[in-house]
């Protein structure tokens, strides 16, 4: 009997906490916020709980996961900038390992190769790209590569970057497109500096592209548009563009973030102004987006949102309101439905 009561206790205690999912968010610590924080945020019910600071540090605006998911790297965006990794403890909280510049002003992306073995930094003001080895201790190393995409006649404004296999790609916002470096004898080459030619000032600031690479898809921040680029033998070339806001809106706005569904079916991306999370169906075959919804955000000024580990629940981090708004996904619909929200300070970036 004793056994038996022990094997229901156990089996109940590894359902709950099955359920339970760390949520770290990225902060700006101008005002209330003192660092990175964590939550834990049910995948049953969707309810998050028991914030705590992590750690205190500046302006951690951007997070990633190292690929075994015991260790975390930040920029921290300020005038002088630098980049950060950390330990992450038992109980969840952060240790800092490295802390080293950024080899530039305002870095506000941080990526990490599949490998492991290497980050890619974006500095927004400074307008490069520096890539930095990682250490077998998960610490960094000095940058090993620094890129700056400048030209005579435009400002660079790097803003995010992704690897895929030996390649790396970065979107920049000042010169309106997307660079392409490829390895070539362990250092990383500019192959091209337009995937596509973009018309006007669009803005790319971030992009994803599906499993196999075969397609991407970039925000921008100005145009609120995205664009959808297909990787073809001889290059790249769009072959879609949608708007994220309503017909009718016509006021200030600012894209910020964009994120594709597991099953590659839904795409989503986040209006800052207009105030919406805007949802696109993806046709799995040619790659085309067709919007089926626009939904308030319940807050101001959303900037990074994530879906939670088990696809059913989209999270978004509102800056100004100092909220993050919980919403459920119809899986087969796409479709979100708001839930509830929950208050932390100054959020920016949420990591799962």
């Amino acid at each position: 009997m004793k056994l038996f009561f022990f094997l229901i206790t156990f089996t109940f205690y590894m359902i709950s906490y099955a359920q339970i999912a760390p949520l770290y968010v990225g902060t700006y610590t101008k005002s209330n916020s003192k660092g990175i924080y964590k939550l834990n945020f049910n995948t049953e019910t969707g309810e998050l709980s028991d914030l705590e600071l992590a750690i205190p540090i500046d302006n951690p605006s951007f997070l990633t996961y190292a690929p075994d998911r015991k260790y975390l790297y930040s920029t921290n965006g300020s005038n002088s900038g630098f980049i950060s990794s950390y330990k992450i403890n038992d109980d969840g909280s952060l240790l800092l390992l490295t802390r080293v510049s950024s080899k530039g002003k305002g870095p506000c992306h941080i990526a990490i190769r599949e490998d492991g073995k290497a980050v890619a930094v974006s500095n927004y003001v400074g307008g490069n790209i520096a890539i930095y080895p990682i250490n077998d201790d998960n610490s960094l190393a000095e940058a090993s590569q620094v890129f700056n995409q400048s030209s005579d006649d435009r400002e660079s404004h790097a803003h995010s970057s992704l690897f895929f296999k030996d390649e790396l790609f970065v979107a920049d916002l000042g010169r309106n497109t997307v660079f392409q470096y490829v390895m070539q004898d362990n250092n990383y080459q500019l192959k091209s500096d337009a995937l596509v030619q973009t018309k006007g000032n669009p803005g790319p600031r971030h992009f994803k592209f599906t499993k196999d690479g075969n397609f991407f898809y970039v925000i921008n921040e100005y145009g609120a548009t995205i664009t959808s680029i297909k990787r073809t033998k001889k290059g790249f070339k769009q072959i879609d563009e949608d708007n994220t806001l309503a017909p009718d809106f016509t006021e200030f706005n600012k894209c910020a973030d964009i994120h594709i569904s597991e099953d590659e079916r839904f795409i989503y991306g986040s209006n800052r102004g207009e105030n919406t999370i805007a949802v696109f169906e993806r046709n799995t075959k040619n790659g085309k987006l067709n919007k089926i919804q626009s939904i308030s955000v319940h807050g101001d000024w959303p900037r990074n949102f994530a879906i939670d580990p088990t696809g059913n629940f989209l999270l978004v981090a509102n800056m100004r309101t100092e909220n993050i708004a919980v919403f459920s996904i119809d899986k087969n619909a796409g479709t979100l439905k708001y839930l509830h929200d929950f208050k932390v300070p100054e959020p920016v970036c949420l990591l799962f």
